[in-house]
Formats: structure tokens, C-alpha cells, sequence
């Protein structure tokens, strides 16, 4: 397959999409980007609309661990302030509850495969589910010597959400994805919720970020596709810093792929609104193969046309490439997301 410079090949749902429950939301993407799509995400609705934020009223709920400040700070009926340990306590002993993905997958999965039986999504499309990595829960909502403490205890809690996803969906129906953003910032030492973000581990953080990423990877077992969106975040539709070009995403890239065990399915890289020019795109010449590429050149901001010019930027690189938007859209204004799929519709064409 050869790609021309203005008609990439398949698109990628990237996650959250703003409807309010699954069935809406994979219904009407196998309606309006069926042949595009290799796989369907349940959107991330509910207490998953923003990604992350609930994981803290999650933890809160363990013994040994409080939240930071007196008054709740309510975020769509979710309290999203900080966490800490409480005074004395050995983070190793802690129990933590379940993390909620993998009830959400289970769940979800169940209306994926009622709608594939009654040929609302085609046969062969997988089941999308995207987990964050534990970096990004551990870096934003814990602080100080707090981080090394909790960080094994929650990376033990995501592989047992992972472990029951496994358990419960079979291997040639899944795709598991997991979304890479506080790893760029800490990469970039951007600032991040108020704070520089840094790592809490000795040596190099760059190296320290590749290892723990590519366990997360290889717990993914054959048969079962595993795919890497990295971010650059989208708190406000704004990254937490703005990429000179790609060669950041590149190197991290290269370094996880090199060091995994077993091969990624799909990368997804994101791309600014304004970079439409191949100084952007100039350091995916290094990028090493994967079986799919996605870009993140898709934005509801300037529809069709900015993804077009950002794929012909992008052409002049990289001649095989799938669409996506940066991040997910469940965030994105009420009523545009119709206009966003119809965009990836528009670009791209059919596997």
C-alpha cells in the first residue's frame, strides 16, 4: 500500500469522544468511518470523560491514602484534588481498589460485540481499549517522596486491571493502547499542573521512561494488538508545551520500539494545528518501521483543508501514514464531533 500525498490510509480513534455512552459512540463511528478504522474505542464515557481525573476519587478510597486540601474540588461531579500518604504509613501495604478500567472494558466490550452482531460494525474491527500509563496518575497526583512510594503499588494495580481485560476479552478481539503524555513533559521539563515535571527515580529520566513504558508493552501478549499514542497533553485543547518539531516524539519512539520485546501494532504521533510546514515533520525520516503510523494532523479548528496541508508537509517525509487527531476529542465542544469524524472521512482512505 502507497499512500499519495493528499490520501493517507485508515484512520485511528485516538480515545474519548464526546457522546455521553458506547453504544453511541461506536455505533456512529463504524457508521461514519467503518472501512477506516482497524479498531473501535468505547470513547472513554462516564467518569473517564477526562482521562485521568477520576483516578483520584478512586484512590482516595484506600486506607493509608488522603486527599490534599479540605474542600472538594469538583470537576463534573469528580474530585480531582491531589493525593498523599498519610503520616507513617508503609505505601507497600496498601490496598488499592479497583482502578475502573477494566469494569469499563468489560462492559463496554459486551455492547461491542452485540453491535457486531447485528453487522453495525464490521467483522474483523477489534475492540479499542485505552489505558493511561502509571507515570501519568502517579506524576500528577502525587508529590515528593510520595511518588517513589505509591509507584509500584499502583503500576501492580494497572497490570491487574490489564491482567483482567486479558482474562475477559479474547486476544483476537483486542487492542490495548496506552496514552503517553506526562512522559513528554517530563521529557520536556514542561510544566505541568502548576509544577515542573520531573522524574523520582535515580539516573536518567529518559531512560528510566523508555524502561517502564516497554514493560507496559511487552505485559500486552501476542495476539493481542498493542499500540502507543504519545501526547503532548490537551488540558484546554493546549499542549503543556509546544514541540519545535518531532524529533522529541521520535526519539522516545525509537528508544521504546528498540528496547520491547515484542513489536507495537500502531504509533500515533501528534501534530499542532501550525505546523503545516516539513521542518515539523523533518525527524520522522528516523523514525523506525511500525506495522501502522498514525498522525494526529486532524483538528476540528480547520477541518479538511489544515489536514490536508499538514499530510502534504507530512508527505514529503513519510510516504505511509494513517489520521488521527492529537489527543482524544471527548473534551471537544458539544456538537462538533460529527464534524471531526467527517474529517478523517474526507482525508483518508480505506484500509
Amino acid at each position: 500500500m502507497t499512500p499519495t500525498s493528499s490520501q493517507p490510509q485508515g484512520a485511528l480513534l485516538v480515545g474519548s469522544v464526546n457522546y455521553d455512552d458506547a453504544e453511541k459512540t461506536m455505533s456512529t463511528a463504524s457508521a461514519m468511518l467503518g472501512d477506516l478504522l482497524r479498531r473501535i474505542p468505547d470513547g472513554e464515557v462516564g467518569r473517564r470523560f477526562h482521562w485521568i481525573m477520576f483516578q483520584p476519587d478512586v484512590l482516595g478510597q484506600a486506607d493509608g491514602i488522603e486527599r490534599v486540601g479540605d474542600e472538594p474540588r469538583l470537576l463534573r461531579g469528580i474530585d480531582i484534588r491531589p493525593l498523599r500518604l498519610a503520616e507513617g504509613v508503609d505505601a507497600a501495604g496498601i490496598q488499592l481498589p479497583p482502578l475502573g478500567y477494566a469494569d469499563a472494558a468489560i462492559e463496554s466490550y459486551a455492547i461491542f460485540r452485540r453491535l457486531r452482531d447485528a453487522g453495525d460494525i464490521a467483522a474483523g474491527v477489534r475492540f479499542q481499549v485505552s489505558l493511561p500509563t502509571p507515570v501519568a496518575v502517579v506524576s500528577s497526583y502525587f508529590s515528593g517522596d510520595d511518588r517513589a512510594a505509591i509507584d509500584p503499588v499502583y503500576t501492580a494495580a494497572m497490570r491487574r486491571e490489564l491482567d483482567r481485560i486479558l482474562s475477559a476479552i479474547p486476544h483476537d478481539d483486542l487492542s490495548i493502547q496506552w496514552d503517553v503524555a506526562s512522559e513528554l513533559g517530563i521529557i520536556e521539563r514542561a510544566s505541568g499542573y502548576g509544577r515542573t515535571m520531573e522524574a523520582w527515580w535515580p539516573g536518567d529520566p529518559f531512560t528510566g521512561l523508555v524502561e517502564r513504558l516497554v514493560a507496559l508493552i511487552d505485559a500486552v501478549p501476542a495476539g493481542v494488538e498493542a499500540g502507543v499514542h504519545l501526547c503532548y497533553g490537551d488540558a484546554g485543547e493546549k499542549h503543556f508545551v509546544e514541540p519545535s518539531d518531532a524529533a522529541t516524539l521520535v526519539r522516545f519512539a525509537n528508544a521504546v520500539i528498540a528496547a520491547s520485546a515484542r513489536d507495537l501494532t500502531w504509533l500515533h504521533l501528534p501534530v499542532p494545528i501550525d505546523r503545516d510546514d516539513e521542518a515539523y515533520f523533518a525527524p520522522l525520516a528516523d523514525l523506525a518501521p511500525t506495522s501502522e503510523l498514525y498522525l494526529g494532523l486532524v483538528h476540528r479548528e480547520d477541518g479538511a483543508e489544515g489536514a490536508r496541508r499538514r499530510i502534504a508537509a507530512a508527505s514529503a517525509v513519510v510516504d505511509r501514514f494513517g489520521v488521527a487527531t492529537e489527543c482524544g476529542i471527548g473534551r471537544a465542544p458539544a456538537g462538533t464531533t460529527e464534524g471531526i469524524l467527517q474529517t478523517h472521512a474526507e482525508v483518508a482512505s480505506a484500509w
